[in-house]
């Protein structure tokens, strides 16, 4: 029985490690990948805490050396997806009974050991599975991770303390309930943190999942798991199956049990998604909550006087961090006539500079894009740019995929601000430059708004005060996450809640406690101390 309320004070952000030369971290670490690499892991599903193997196996091989294999996985049809919404069923009743100080106590203890003795590994096989350098790695899979698990305890305790009031003679309560059935979580291959904290929001509230990564982030999504069975998280509470997308939809999405989807990967996937709910909306138990965070094509706006410097390190720092495979990426810039030919400069200086190549040499700083479907599309859409009358290349421009899948950083100018690649989201590193006449900025921001479909992140750099103020007003609906003088991309759990509108999702801010509330299912209690004995009212006595 419990006796007295628990409180979990505000977390403080996980620091970021430096990995500078001779530092502690850097030498575990590099004995870390070195180790993984060193022999290869056989990788099972996990449903209903127990361990799943199907004999149909996929190799996990590092993008930018596909010629090594980290393992392999076992890949599973329509019957595990089943099997898995039975067991998180079946888990249901216990797990979302069991009080909030046990549940609580389990995602902290797993940000615990993330934090301390699966650091390594899990940036390890981030690093390796999905080709990201140490900071990437480090900012991600260790301080993201972490600080999801641990700022979701401190949020969703601050959900369950509002009550309302009450009047004199009754009381009344709040009680945060899970949802009715089942999550279904789909996670991509570009952050280990989205890859836990889907799964793991929605459990946190006393729900009960069905996780579906992607194929290519195998390799970390293991070790995710892992670490939350040694936290104690309870058989069948999150279940974890290799399968893939159209599958688990199929079987998933017809389930009278399905309660919600949490999402995050391409806006198509998502539509259809959506799609599929609402042609089957009458078979649910309850309406599904649906959450997703889809593309972007996020946009960096230079004001005339914007200090050249901030916007060309933000700019290098924006588009290529991790291969421009983020969905708030820096894609698109739009650059005042006054700033081009010193901007132009400074990143074609800036991408010269850079050292590409494998991981494991931390002093790279773009590695490889995560498989050849990537790579052919990009290096499609740079063909097209070479041979198109309105676009060159400023820098960059190639690919070789012959040891990995390199993209070679690369800045493409048009004088089509409707240009292809300032309107699709590209995902790679490839950022697009768009001059415009000095004299016309209130025509910029309207290019900036109209131009794309998405609504992301987005950036404005200007010393000029009210050019900031004119931009944050004009762009309210142009990015869900919007920047002053600083690059589209790092937001932090906690400190900018992320999340975007349009085609890039529904907004619902992974990272605060708008995202949990979705997870939930409130329901009023009011308890009458002296109920009343008689039905009538006063005004109903004779005069």
């Amino acid at each position: 029985m419990q006796i007295g309320t628990s409180t979990y004070p505000a977390p403080i952000n996980e620091p970021v490690l430096s990995y500078a030369p001779g530092s502690h971290e850097r030498t575990k670490l590099k004995a870390t990948l070195k180790d993984l690499k060193a022999s290869q892991i056989d990788v099972p599903m996990t449903i209903g805490g127990k361990e799943v193997q199907t004999g149909k196996t996929a190799a996990m091989r590092p993008p930018h050396e596909i010629a090594h294999i980290l393992g392999h996985y076992h890949q599973g049809g329509e019957e595990h997806v089943r099997m898995a919404i039975d067991a998180a069923l079946a888990a249901k009743a216990g797990w979302e009974s069991m009080s909030w100080e046990s549940r609580a106590a389990i995602f902290l203890k797993a940000a615990d050991l993330f934090a301390g003795k699966y650091r390594w590994l899990i940036n390890g096989t981030t690093m390796l599975g999905q080709s990201k350098n140490v900071f990437q790695a480090e900012v991600d899979a260790a301080c993201e991770l972490i600080d999801f698990l641990r700022w979701n305890v401190y949020f969703l305790d601050q959900i369950y303390r509002q009550q309302p009031i009450a009047a004199p003679g009754m009381h009344n309560r709040m009680e945060y309930r899970a949802l009715e059935g089942f999550v279904l979580a789909v996670t991509p291959f570009n952050f280990t943190a989205i890859g836990g904290n889907l799964p793991t929001s929605a459990a946190m509230a006393g729900n009960v999942v069905v996780w579906k990564c992607a194929q290519t982030q195998v390799y970390s999504a293991q070790m995710t798991m892992r670490v939350l069975q040694e936290a104690g998280l309870p058989d069948g509470v999150i279940n974890l199956v290799f399968v893939d997308g159209a599958t688990v939809g199929k079987v998933c999405l017809s389930r009278p049990e399905l309660a919600g989807v949490h999402f995050t990967g391409s806006t198509g996937v998502f539509q259809g998604m959506w799609k599929a709910i609402g042609e089957n909306i009458a078979r649910y138990r309850t309406y599904p909550r649906i959450v997703g965070e889809t593309g972007g094509k996020d946009f960096v706006l230079a004001h005339p006087s914007a200090d050249p410097e901030a916007l060309v390190a933000a700019l290098l720092r924006g588009a290529y961090e991790f291969q421009g495979q983020k969905c708030s990426a820096a894609s698109r810039c739009y650059i005042p006539s006054n700033l081009l030919k010193r901007v132009r400069q400074g990143l074609a200086d800036g991408v010269r500079s850079f050292k590409v190549g494998s991981v494991e040499n931390f002093e790279n700083f773009v590695n490889a894009v995560i498989d050849e479907r990537s790579f052919d599309s990009l290096t499609g859409y740079l063909t097209r740019a070479k041979n198109d009358a309105d676009a060159s290349i400023l820098v960059g421009g190639g690919g070789d995929k012959r040891v990995g899948y390199f993209i070679e950083p690369t800045v493409i100018e048009t004088s089509n601000p409707c240009y292809v690649t300032m309107c699709e989201e590209l995902f790679g590193p490839v950022l697009t430059m768009h001059g415009y006449d000095e004299k016309r900025f209130d025509e910029a921001l309207d290019l900036v708004d109209s131009t794309s479909p998405y609504a992301l992140t987005g950036s404005i750099f200007a010393r000029d005060r009210g050019a900031v103020e004119l931009a944050t007003r004009r762009l309210r609906h142009s990015a869900g996450n919007f920047y002053i003088n600083d690059k589209p991309t790092g937001a932090v759990v906690g400190q900018q809640p992320f999340g975007g509108a349009r085609a890039s999702g529904t907004n619902d801010k992974a990272g605060s406690m708008l995202n949990l509330y979705r997870w939930l299912s409130a329901r009023t209690i009011k308890e009458t101390f002296s109920p009343t004995t008689d039905y009538r009212y006063p005004f109903m006595q004779a005069e």
